[in-house]
């Protein structure tokens, strides 16, 4: 296992609200499943890792994302909690540029590597798949910038080809928002015995409930926009969490090995 960096207590998976992340303290991590760079910062008093999932010599797809690595970087550097920032299409009529605070998912990604464990059998417990401390001092934060949120669940697709009308409308009978790139993170993460949520930004209204054309080019304006509001909900969050773990995440794992 990589040796731990300088006590790292969370880890910022996605980098959305940290565009200067490449001026940080950076270190390779190796792991079973290739190396990554993770990138290192202090915030209110406390060490943060960040690990943009689309960094690379071009920008990474979703579905090409090594997310076994990610997580197991986390697990290896001893952070025992991730803050995930993903970009959504809202299902539900959110505004853009609003947040939403996963509570649940719905997994509708095809080719994936889900689980750490190939070689034998572990049902993880997924019941309460987002953490509720991270969630709790995500929403404190949010309410304290008076910023407008709702909480809800996400859709994951494979990506990379935005979705159809038709899988909207199918979709939206189960879930609020849709993305690309939270799943497989939160079950590696479960399987792990991290803490892991998710704070989602609304970049747009998903096929079909608008006229216009989804292009990438509105997320990446959107994003951009609210950098400065995601690392203010962050520091927030990672300020308001306590040092010691009181959640069930840490348990995940008891009693799932057969």
């Amino acid at each position: 296992m990589e040796k731990a960096a300088e006590n790292v207590e969370i880890a910022v998976l996605g980098g959305v609200g940290f565009n200067s992340y490449r001026e940080f303290e950076s270190q390779p991590v190796h792991t079973p499943y290739g190396g990554i760079t993770t990138y290192f910062t202090t915030i209110r008093r406390k060490r943060v890792a960040v690990i943009p999932r689309h960094a690379g010599e071009n920008h990474i797809p979703p579905h090409r994302i090594n997310y076994r690595a990610n997580i197991w970087a986390v697990h290896a550097i001893g952070a025992k909690r991730i803050i995930s920032t993903n970009s959504v299409g809202s299902m539900r009529g959110h505004p853009v540029g609003s947040f939403v605070v996963l509570g649940d998912f719905i997994d509708f990604t095809r080719n994936r590597p889900s689980t750490f464990y190939d070689d034998k059998t572990v049902h993880v417990d997924l019941s309460e798949p987002y953490c509720p401390e991270i969630r709790t001092a995500l929403r404190c934060a949010l309410e304290k910038k008076g910023l407008s949120y709702t909480e809800g669940i996400y859709a994951c697709t494979e990506g990379p080809r935005f979705e159809t009308r038709a899988e909207i409308r199918m979709m939206s009978q189960f879930a609020d928002v849709v993305g690309m790139t939270g799943v497989p993170e939160v079950i590696l993460a479960k399987e792990l015995s991290l803490c892991y949520a998710s704070l989602a930004i609304v970049t747009n209204q998903a096929c079909g409930l608008t006229t216009q054309k989804l292009t990438a080019d509105e997320v990446t304006e959107v994003v951009g926009k609210a950098q400065d509001s995601i690392f203010e909900i962050i520091s927030d969050t990672v300020e308001n969490l306590k040092e010691a773990r009181s959640c069930r995440c840490r348990f995940a794992k008891e009693g799932a090995c057969l």
